[in-house]
């Protein structure tokens, strides 16, 4: 096979070294463009007096993708760029210490999505309100399919039809929405959940196959397992994708297949150290 490289300010790189710096790149892009997301949204969601768990939910996208940012780059390191004879323990044991603290930010994200299907659970009906408009002038956002707008006299009567409203943040009272607007919103907040799981799955999968690699593994029934689970999940994610076109959000199904890009890059990084692993021990049993 022929290998092209590329020149970049006097480096040399070869075509999956490009690959994965565009990959890489394009994943920041996206963390910018959610931490926006983020912002936008949370002021509709909180207040003066939200605490600090309060304001940890609203930016949960925010804290996963800075704590996803980060295993990506230790993932890079310890699958590419370190070895074990380079690099000392005391390097090795503050790697695994940010992986621990990054995987506690990851796991807060289910606690956040958890909140959020509890707070839908517990919608509480608007009382004495059978038209968007009653509620115009009282700093109430109306939500539908994740976009949030302020009600007001101008547009209440364009943002729905409905004749029922529901409270889905109790007990601040924030933000309303129709029965068919907080049936989407549940959609949703189920796949950000099993989304969330998946991804740490995943997670959990390189890890046990880094493990495997590091005791000179690149075979067996274990790795062929491993690569199997790989491929269902990010083949759930891939209908999560189609999905999040289907409700009109392009940016969730673009972030979906970044992330998706990303994690195969570690995979390619994966696949050719195994392929050292087997080589060597294929001179190792021709010496």
């Amino acid at each position: 096979m022929i290998t092209k490289n590329f020149s970049f300010a006097g480096v040399e790189l070869d075509f999956r070294q490009v690959v994965k710096l565009i990959v890489y790149a394009l994943v920041v892009v996206n963390f910018v463009f959610y931490i926006r997301n983020d912002w936008v949204i949370a002021g509709h969601t909180l207040w003066s007096g939200s605490s600090f768990l309060d304001i940890s939910r609203a930016f949960a996208t925010t804290i996963d993708l800075s704590a996803w940012l980060i295993l990506l780059l230790l993932l890079e390191l310890e699958t590419y760029w370190l070895s074990d004879d380079a690099v000392s323990d005391r390097t090795w044991m503050i790697i695994r210490a940010v992986r621990v603290v990054c995987i506690v930010f990851v796991t807060h994200t289910l606690y956040a999505y958890g909140w959020y299907i509890y707070e839908l659970s517990s919608a509480v009906p608007v009382d004495n309100v059978d038209n968007l408009c009653q509620l115009a002038g009282r700093d109430l956002s109306y939500a539908f399919n994740v976009v949030y707008t302020e009600i007001d006299s101008g547009n209440c009567a364009s943002l729905s039809a409905a004749e029922q409203f529901f409270y889905i943040d109790p007990p601040t009272f924030f933000i309303v929405q129709d029965a068919a607007g907080l049936v989407i919103e549940k959609q949703l907040a189920w796949i950000d959940m099993l989304e969330a799981v998946i991804w740490l799955l995943i997670l959990m999968s390189i890890e046990i196959m880094v493990r495997l690699q590091d005791r000179n593994i690149g075979g067996g029934r274990s790795i062929r397992i491993l690569e199997l689970v790989k491929v269902f999940l990010y083949t759930v994610l891939w209908g999560f994708a189609v999905y999040w076109i289907y409700r009109g959000h392009f940016m969730f199904a673009w972030d979906e297949f970044i992330w998706i890009a990303g994690f195969v890059v570690i995979g390619m990084n994966m696949a050719e150290w195994r392929d050292e692993i087997n080589q060597n021990e294929t001179e190792t049993e021709q010496s």
